[in-house]
């Protein structure tokens, strides 16, 4: 369906990939996975036709529709979510609202014999056609739908869109790229920033309703449930394979066995022609020999083998004092923003050494629970932390509090203590700050970069109660895979709010739901938890 034929990137003498071609065909659902920098986010932009390759091009049927959503997305609009979300079908109301105006102009002009008026009675035929060959389609009901399904109440639809965080404006253009059904969606990071419920609904979304999709994505459980093709981007080329991710991982493992096998066959070859060139060099008798094994080996085509992280960083929190038997107890806890109920009589109780998970959809006051428990605001009831807990807490704002002033290797310096100083480089390239990246100011770093420093500045320093609101959005797989590590293996008490299913998986045994206005107590594991809500979610959005 879609071509991308011998792309090429090139820029200040460095090839980011060359000679990359393959075919996104109906129906193909495709993980673009690769370490940070490798390229994935580039070749994304170049199908969706908002960057130029340096070589090569991206040929599609000419009414295509390739609907992308960035990672970073940011706009100014000043109408209300359901008026931008139908922009989706703005083409569709351009061809009607053309329509009307020229049969108005047929019905009074008296030209009829003119070029003129034949053009218009060509252009009504041609727009008709088009127009009456869409299906029978109740927009308002579409758009509706649409916006339940990522998140928004119907309270909602008629607010401007100004008065929404980034997150939920990028949720607004989701809905738009998804209604216009599109022959092709490119989606970058597209869980970052919605809820669980809204990441099942997108799944089924992507899964049952959509055509050809591309995804690039850190949440392991998404895009396994959604992929059934892989294109690794690694050391400027592709792999292509037709796995979901999980699948992929161990077809790779077996390439690089069989890249290491032929490598070390090829270096015994050349090291061996090398031998002999180097004896017989000189001898008139081997004279042609030499020559011939020297032209072999300056044509012969080197075999690389493809690179991968093999540092296994253990990272341990560093131990602190032990904590009172209930690091957290909230009692019959009420929140009100003016009229607006977050939620009332709430109780929790969170023994030490308990990992918990926080749930439910953006705005049912998860956030605002840990603020009620660290006494950053005020509620009716009582919220209280136990004896002797020392609290370490990231806050989805958490870039914004670090010291601009400094490095990124002083930043992680002033908290490190002990034996840990001697690993801090090797914990920075474990967030993926490596080489001279460790002597950049905190003030030069990106948002995403901010993030994660923030996060290894908590993972140094000695507490007993972790509260962490949203950790992995910035994260790699790999850095998500040192987290966890590092919390599984954490003997303090835990409270996670999370949509990475994924990173919950195995860290928590209860789960507090935040849901109409109430907290509910769930004795299960995350997995449990979303099975069960995932039929309930599927069947009250009727899809």
């Amino acid at each position: 369906m879609i071509s991308v034929d011998n792309l090429a990137v090139e820029f200040s003498g460095h090839t980011l990939f060359s000679e990359v071609s393959f075919t996104i065909n109906e129906n193909d659902k495709i993980a673009l996975m690769g370490k940070n920098g490798a390229g994935k986010s580039t070749m994304m932009k170049i199908i969706a036709g908002v960057q130029k390759a340096t070589r090569g091009n991206v040929r599609c049927p000419k009414d295509a529709v390739i609907a992308y959503l960035p990672q970073h997305l940011l706009t100014e609009d000043d109408t209300t979510v359901f008026d931008e979300a139908s922009k989706a079908f703005s083409h569709v109301f351009e061809m009607r609202d053309e329509m009307e105006a020229l049969n108005k102009q047929l019905e009074t002009r008296t030209d009829y014999e003119s070029e003129a008026y034949m053009k218009i009675i060509e252009r009504v035929s041609d727009l008709g056609e088009k127009y009456y060959a869409l299906e029978d389609v109740n927009y308002d009901a579409e758009v509706e739908k649409a916006l339940k399904g990522l998140g928004f109440k119907p309270e909602d639809f008629t607010k401007q869109t100004n008065a929404f965080s980034g997150g939920y404006r990028m949720r607004i253009e989701l809905a738009k790229i998804l209604l216009q059904k599109p022959d092709l969606i490119l989606l970058d990071e597209p869980t970052n920033h919605i809820d669980i419920e809204s990441v099942i609904w997108l799944e089924d979304f992507l899964v049952n309703k959509a055509k050809a999709v591309v995804v690039i994505s850190h949440d392991r459980a998404f895009v396994d449930n959604i992929t059934n093709r892989t294109i690794e981007v690694t050391m400027g080329r592709i792999y292509d394979y037709k796995a979901n991710y999980t699948h992929y991982l161990q077809l790779r493992e077996e390439r690089r066995a069989h890249q290491i096998k032929a490598y070390q066959e090829q270096q015994k070859f050349i090291a061996d022609n090398m031998a002999f060139i180097e004896r017989f060099k000189g001898t008139y008798s081997k004279t042609n020999q030499v020559s011939s094994r020297e032209r072999m080996l300056e044509k012969l085509e080197r075999i690389e083998v493809d690179e991968i992280d093999t540092s296994a960083l253990k990272l341990r929190f560093p131990p602190s004092s032990r904590s009172g038997d209930y690091p957290v107890t909230v009692k019959e806890v009420s929140k009100s923003y003016d009229d607006h109920v977050v939620f009332k009589n709430a109780n929790m109780s969170i023994a030490r050494g308990e990992k918990v998970c926080f749930v439910g959809r953006n705005g049912e006051g998860k956030s605002t629970m840990i603020k009620a428990i660290l006494g950053q605001i005020d509620v009716e009831g009582t919220c209280s932390l136990g004896h002797n807990v020392k609290v370490g807490y990231f806050a989805q704002n958490q870039a914004a509090l670090l010291d601009e002033s400094l490095t990124i290797f002083q930043t992680v310096d002033e908290v490190a203590q002990g034996d840990v100083r001697t690993q801090i480089k090797s914990i920075l390239g474990g967030f993926m700050f490596r080489g001279d990246d460790i002597d950049k100011k905190v003030s030069v770093l990106s948002g995403g970069e901010k993030t994660r420093l923030a996060m290894v500045k908590l993972l140094l320093e000695p507490v007993n109660l972790l509260i962490l609101d949203e950790p992995t959005n910035h994260l790699d797989l790999k850095s998500k895979d040192v987290l966890k590590t590092a919390l599984q293996n954490f003997d303090g008490t835990l409270v996670l709010v999370s949509h990475d299913r994924d990173f919950l998986q195995g860290l928590s045994k209860k789960v507090f739901e935040f849901k109409d206005q109430r907290v509910i107590e769930h004795f299960e594991t995350i997995d449990a938890f979303l099975e069960r809500n995932r039929i309930e979610s599927v069947k009250a959005l009727n899809l």
